[in-house]
């Protein structure tokens, strides 16, 4: 405390000891080990809290701190002082719990002591038996569990409403994670035991897998040797009808006698490859559309490079969405088609759409939206990332010319979920020595995009950080106010529950801003995979409510009624009526005017960064 005030570096500090202890020791150990095999062990090999894939974070997690300082001055001194003695409390009982079987002189009288393993219980980073050795391994974990609790209610303190109080979760969840002694060898009984069972051949392959992630500057979460884009992931038939230098259009071949005569057209985001939606046959979104009797198109966008640089937000609408839908009605000489934009795809569709109709264009038979933020009054997790400081600088950097590396994003996507998406597999990777496992939707996460600066800067400052798309005419695209009401085609929004990327109640404003029908469905799971839930298997939930959408989320969700099973059931037969009447499916993609250029997936998906 200092002058009444809550000193947030005092908290942190307790921290500090054991941060230092562990910090020295791992480095001990490995710099031991490393010094057979040929000299690594030199300066900047060893790693530590922030390996070098995690580095782009460390510096934004230091500015947040500093501007949380403020934000952490509000917490009464009274409540701060409620907090302390809770933990003095628990700590307490805690220690006694950790030396239970020393002898007491009024033993006869003391309470039964807590296990040790209370503290640990629900963390699967501690769930291995190796852990609960009643001795210095548990006594390690529960205390860190204990600090990490406490650390975390510090922001709880913080009157609802604050500004930075998401921010400052966000840093103070990436110390305390990092700082959890699973993520380091002089403290993980796991690893060591793999060391002595394998009589160091574990180590060694932590060693390579250290060596081959630091040549690809990301830690490596799935084996990427067992997937190749267009071989065992992408692989629905189908062929490239036009490109561009935004984007290459994919037709798929048809695999049902008849069609109906309305096609329909995938805008997938540019933040991420299209082929989350075509990952495998038994899950993939497009094979399950194409099997429906659906003519499919797909936008499969550039990745940008250095000459992309110039993109912008008018052109990723103009030269990419709106292009995509007069080649695809020309192609199908039907004056209306079906649309469907997913996450920034969906954002992307919707400002297209309201471009259109400003210009008087009728083209669109029916619109979904698949977990997509047009209102962006709460932007979820990711608001973390923004600031009017961020997107200045952001856009003095890059808004005139220049990349946002894919590296860069994946670190972030990943940092909002460390423990899964970090410090899992640093553990199991650099001190267990084990392989990541094969699994198509990480090979597909860690497949980045680029995105071109002027786009991006643009993005950032209209919808996460002014959230001016909701607002008729606060902002321009193509040289027309936005105005979402003008989309007046039947709509399908598709939120999930557990999203982090977009909440589901921000999905749900979609269904107010536009003018046409609504049928709003909130899916189980989280961003993807809440989307992928393949009809075949039938897994998890939705839940839908006929007739009007109320007011507001929470009416809505009081009244909604489960449905077991794939939403995609749901939205087929939503879509029934749009697909037009039945016509001979064409014998192959394309036609004289759009003639096949490459097969599917074509060469722009393959581009990696």
């Amino acid at each position: 405390m200092n002058n009444g005030l809550f000193d947030f570096q005092g908290v942190l500090g307790q921290f500090a000891p054991m941060a230092e202890q562990f910090q020295q020791s791992w480095q001990t150990q490995w710099q031991q080990a490393l010094k057979g095999f040929g000299g690594m062990s030199g300066a900047g090999f060893t790693p530590g809290l922030n390996p070098a894939t995690l580095g782009a974070i460390q510096p934004f997690v230091q500015s947040v701190l500093q501007s949380c300082q403020q934000s952490l001055s509000q917490i009464s001194v009274q409540s701060m002082g409620q907090l302390q003695s809770e933990y003095a409390s628990e700590l307490a009982t805690l220690l006694s719990s950790a030396f239970a079987g020393l002898p007491k002189v009024d033993a006869a009288q003391a309470a039964p002591p807590v296990p040790l393993s209370t503290w640990l219980d629900g963390d699967k980073r501690f769930s291995s038996p190796d852990w609960h050795d009643k001795g210095v391994y548990e006594l390690t974990a529960a205390l860190y569990m204990l600090n990490a609790k406490y650390t975390k209610r510090v922001v709880e303190l913080l009157p609802e409403g604050t500004s930075d109080k998401r921010r400052l979760g966000y840093a103070v969840e990436q110390l305390v994670d990092a700082l959890s002694p699973s993520n380091f060898f002089v403290t993980n009984p796991e690893a060591q035991k793999k060391l002595l069972e394998t009589k160091g051949e574990s180590l060694k392959q932590a060693i390579d897998n250290l060596l081959a992630d630091m040549q690809k500057g990301r830690i490596s979460q799935t084996d990427e040797n067992a997937f190749e884009v267009g071989v065992n992931v992408a692989t629905t038939p189908g062929a490239v009808v036009f490109e561009n230098e935004y984007f290459q259009l994919l037709q798929y071949q048809a695999t049902t006698p008849t069609v109906g005569s309305v096609p329909m057209l995938f805008v997938p985001p540019c933040i991420n490859k299209y082929y989350i939606l075509d990952l495998q046959p038994d899950n993939s979104l497009v094979n399950f559309m194409v099997n429906q009797g659906h003519t499919l198109y797909l936008v499969s966008w550039k990745n940008p490079t250095e000459e992309n640089s110039h993109f912008t937000w008018d052109g990723y609408v103009q030269d990419g969405v709106i292009k995509a839908i007069d080649v695809v009605r020309t192609a199908s000489k039907q004056d209306k088609i079906n649309v469907l934009g997913f996450c920034v795809g969906g954002t992307l569709l919707g400002t297209a759409l309201s471009t259109l109709a400003q210009r008087g264009e009728d083209c669109i038979n029916s619109v979904t939206f698949l977990t997509t933020l047009l209102d962006f009054s709460d932007t979820g997790a990711l608001g973390v990332f923004v600031s009017e400081e961020q997107v200045r600088a952001r856009e003095e950097s890059i808004g005139q010319g220049g990349l946002m590396p894919g590296k860069d994003l994946s670190s972030a996507f990943s940092s909002l979920r460390p423990n899964d998406l970090v410090w899992n597999y640093v553990v199991n990777n650099y001190l267990k020595g084990e392989k990541p496992p094969v699994f198509d939707l990480l090979y597909w996460n860690s497949d980045s995009t680029n995105l071109a600066g002027p786009m991006f800067a643009w993005y950032l400052r209209n919808t996460y950080l002014e959230n001016r798309l909701c607002q008729p005419g606060a902002t321009s695209v193509c040289g027309l106010p936005v105005d979402l009401s003008l989309i007046d085609a039947p709509v399908y929004i598709l939120a999930t529950r557990e999203d982090h990327i977009v909440p589901w109640t921000s999905a749900y404003a979609t269904g107010h801003l536009v003018s046409g029908e609504v049928r709003f469905v909130l899916g189980a799971s989280g961003h993807i995979a809440g989307v992928i839930n393949p009809a075949s298997k039938n897994k998890r939930n939705y839940w839908v409510l006929e007739g009007d959408l109320p007011e507001s989320p929470d009416e809505w969700m009081v009244k909604a009624k489960t449905v077991p099973g794939s939403w995609w059931n749901d939205w087929a037969n939503w879509l029934e009526p749009y697909k037009g009447k039945a016509v001979k499916a064409p014998a192959k993609p394309g036609n004289a005017k759009f003639k096949p250029l490459e097969a599917a997936p074509g060469r722009y998906v393959k581009q990696r960064v």
